[in-house]
């Protein structure tokens, strides 16, 4: 069957008008010509993806195959699709393609040699060949004369799938078969789809070689010492980890082996959202001739973009080259991590902004992976939604969470790791009634905890989720550091710092009724 599948998609190839990994400038200037986005003022490509402004969870599927049945962990994130219905959809989608002018990009994933995985794109959209070439690990010549692809990911938004006939819920699919190393992805024109397949499939292979593959950004300083940012998006990962202080290894997917971090891409797909030079210089910077945008309004005369606007979605984004960011290590490797931070945006308001965390209770957050979904993230999502993502990344992970748990609480030990909880969401009340917290305090307590600075404060223990918070820090008034000193009314704080400790008492216990002794390090309701 396999390699009936690979004879396919060659055939298809030779029959169409195949390009192969064209140059950025040309395929901008296909874009353009086709019709599928606009260039802004400062030369970024922008193009709008209809109805499907963020990911389609709802919508993903894993080929329910022998090889990888007892591996895979069924559910809501991974649902199965039967051999039979995949195999029938791949041949709809094959001779969908014939006739098609279609973009190939060759490329890899993970910077580390001995771990990365050679890769294949195939878009029905030049765009999308843009924003695979910009977000994949770019190959020299020489790497491109050798290349053989291990898993190829096949993107048709224009194929609308039967639900009656595939076997999918919607018209839209994003489809994993890990026996034939296809990735399909059709009905949206929503690129991150293709990122975060490719990320999924990391997820699956690097745990089975003893490396933890981590939905996190990476930077190293100028002594050697490097740290990892875990979050969901909206809670800054991207904005906190794009340091100029220091240098960033990547923005959102990396691996941890023996020899150290490592970064899955070769580029930063960064929200834009209310985007500015001066709160974030670099990403600003990067956004130039080669950057692909996403659903941002262009004024039609000028061209400029307004980041501010939320007309088309709130989850605007801009996808780019590592290299664009001023000294970006390239290729992105490091060494072992000193600190790492778990970041959340706390609707409740009642979450310290910044905590020390022992090691049980590293692997309790890091399994809990609570924030606040963001609205347009997903598709419906319009308000902040409370949301426990498992290691902050559940939609990503074909494996049992606790695989990358215990491998994570194992480095930490290993390695005297220290890990901080960092809250970028509320202060002073909920959502409603608090704002969020000034970025440039969020910005002073990362700083403090990576320069050592928090190593040797006074703590005192939060009553509720048993966290050290820091009484001081250089940068950042006192109180902030105490979120129920930033309420006005202090029962109102109680109740809801006690409703969320519940909730999180009652994921972890829903999810994890095995690992009693990780809960006990969790808020006491």
């Amino acid at each position: 069957m396999e390699t009936k599948t690979a004879a396919k998609l060659d055939e298809v190839l030779q029959a169409t008008e195949a390009h192969f990994n064209l140059p950025v400038a040309k395929l901008v200037e296909l874009a353009v010509q086709r019709g599928e986005g606009v260039l802004t003022d400062k030369g970024a490509l922008n193009a709008l993806t209809g109805k499907y402004t963020g990911r389609s969870p709802k919508d993903k599927f894993v080929v329910d195959e022998a090889s990888v049945h007892d591996k895979i962990n069924w559910g809501p994130v991974n649902q199965p699709l039967s051999v039979d219905n995949f195999t029938r959809l791949y041949q709809d989608v094959m001779e969908y393609l014939h006739g098609k002018k279609l973009f190939v990009f060759d490329g890899f994933a993970g910077a580390e040699r001995s771990f990365r995985l050679p890769i294949r794109v195939i878009n029905e959209y030049a765009w999308h060949n843009l924003f695979a070439r910009q977000l994949f690990i770019r190959p020299t010549a020489e790497e491109l004369a050798q290349h053989q692809a291990e898993f190829t990911i096949v993107s048709v938004p224009g194929f609308k799938a039967d639900p009656a006939i595939h076997g999918t819920h919607s018209e839209t699919f994003i489809i994993i078969s890990f026996t034939q190393k296809i990735v399909l992805i059709g009905g949206t024109e929503y690129a991150g789809e293709m990122k975060k397949s490719i990320f999924s499939i990391m997820n699956m292979l690097l745990p089975q070689r003893n490396v933890l593959s981590m939905h996190c950004s990476a930077n190293i300083g100028k002594e050697g010492d490097v740290a990892l940012f875990f979050g969901l998006s909206g809670t800054g990962k991207t904005t906190l980890s794009a340091d100029p202080n220091r240098h960033l290894i990547g923005d959102d997917e990396h691996g941890w082996s023996d020899n150290g971090v490592f970064n899955i891409e070769g580029g930063c797909y960064a929200k834009c959202i209310n985007l500015s030079a001066e709160g974030e210089p670099q990403i600003w910077q990067a956004i130039q001739f080669g950057t692909v945008l996403e659903n941002v309004v262009i004024d039609p005369e000028t061209r400029q973009a307004d980041f501010d606007s939320k007309t088309y979605t709130e989850n605007t984004r801009a996808a780019y080259p590592v290299e664009m960011i001023p000294g970006a290590v390239i290729p992105g490797i490091g060494g072992h991590p000193h600190v790492i931070i778990f970041l959340t945006a706390d609707s409740f308001g009642v979450i310290p902004p910044i905590s020390r965390l022992t090691k049980e209770q590293a692997m309790y957050h890091f399994l809990s992976g609570y924030t606040s979904k963001m609205a347009g993230t997903e598709r419906g999502v319009t308000t902040p939604q409370t949301e426990f993502s498992t290691c902050f990344g559940s939609p990503f992970l074909p494996l049992h969470p606790v695989v990358y748990a215990e491998m994570l609480g194992k480095k930490i030990e290993e390695h005297n790791v220290q890990v901080y909880l960092v809250n970028t969401g509320w202060t002073g009340g909920p959502v409603g009634v608090g704002k969020r917290i000034n970025l440039g305090y969020t910005r002073a307590m990362v700083t403090a905890a990576l320069n050592g600075e928090l190593a040797n404060v006074e703590y005192v223990t939060d009553p509720t989720f048993g966290v050290q918070v820091p009484v001081s820090c250089p940068g950042v008034p006192a109180e902030v550091l105490q979120p129920r000193n930033t309420w006005e009314n202090k029962a109102d704080f109680d109740k809801q710092a006690e409703e969320l400790a519940k909730r999180f008492a009652e994921n972890f216990a829903k999810k994890f009724p095995e690992h009693k002794q990780i809960a006990q390090a969790g808020p006491k309701a």
